[in-house]
């Protein structure tokens, strides 16, 4: 069974007054694993601490282009500090996808970060939001950007919600670029089964194509306090037995 990890950005309110008590309640809940996306009120010699304390793994880690770009030994020594192969740009300014020449350029930096980070054992893979599948030429941003660089410097998590939201079917998706996917963003618009988003489609894919490395359930918007929506979404993957 794939294991299950959250992205810690769907607790970021109560990750920046506590992160050690936060990763221990998400750890109780049953989550084998947390994405970071910073470190809260620690840093991450302590966050590290913490996360060993609660049990938990660091399946991934969120860094900004800016960090590859002007910080990329402390991206480095933070990775191997908290023991996740997994390195994700999570964001690019959707203003410079202007051209598939742009785009291709775009892939190729992310490719060069992509091979310094395997050589230091770390994989590089970027998350998409909406704006990276519209369409240049009849295909995505991201595939041009993916096809840009090797597979095994750059892969793609994908979120599924943000696919769904610009109108791509995630299987569609899985099934063209599901070899580069280690990572797997399982987002529906707010608690997990209960928005547009159909899953079943999409688990389908992820089992024929067999690459997925983690499940990270990710909320941003909640009917509920965060951490009961997180242990709500969690119990729905283990209704789906997912989880």
């Amino acid at each position: 069974m794939i294991p299950v990890a959250l992205q810690l950005y769907s607790v970021r309110e109560e990750t920046k007054r506590d992160f050690a008590g936060t990763v221990s309640a998400v750890a109780q809940m049953g989550y084998t694993g947390v994405e970071l996306a910073g470190y809260g009120n620690l840093d991450a010699q302590r966050a590290h601490e913490a996360l060993k304390q609660a049990g938990v793994i660091v399946a991934a880690m969120h860094v900004s282009r800016e960090a590859l770009r002007n910080r990329f030994q402390t991206v480095v020594d933070e990775a191997l500090l908290l023991g996740t192969p997994h390195v994700v740009c999570s964001f690019w300014p959707s203003e410079e996808f202007v051209s598939v020449d742009a785009v291709e350029e775009i892939g190729r930096e992310l490719g060069r970060f992509g091979e310094q980070l395997r050589e230091r054992g770390l994989f590089l893979s970027f998350h998409n939001h909406a704006s990276e599948f519209r369409l240049l030429e009849g295909r995505p941003v991201l595939s041009w950007m993916l096809g840009a660089a090797p597979p095994r410097t750059l892969g793609a998590e994908l979120d599924v919600y943000w696919a769904h939201v610009a109108h791509y079917a995630p299987e569609r998706f899985l099934y063209e670029q599901g070899q580069r996917v280690r990572l797997l963003h399982l987002k529906d618009e707010k608690v997990l089964g209960r928005g547009p988003v159909n899953f079943d489609p999409i688990f389908t894919a992820v089992e024929k194509i067999g690459a997925v490395e983690w499940y990270i359930l990710e909320q941003e918007n909640y009917d509920s306090p965060p951490l009961v929506s997180v242990r709500q979404g969690l119990e729905q993957l283990e209704r789906w037995g997912k989880a």
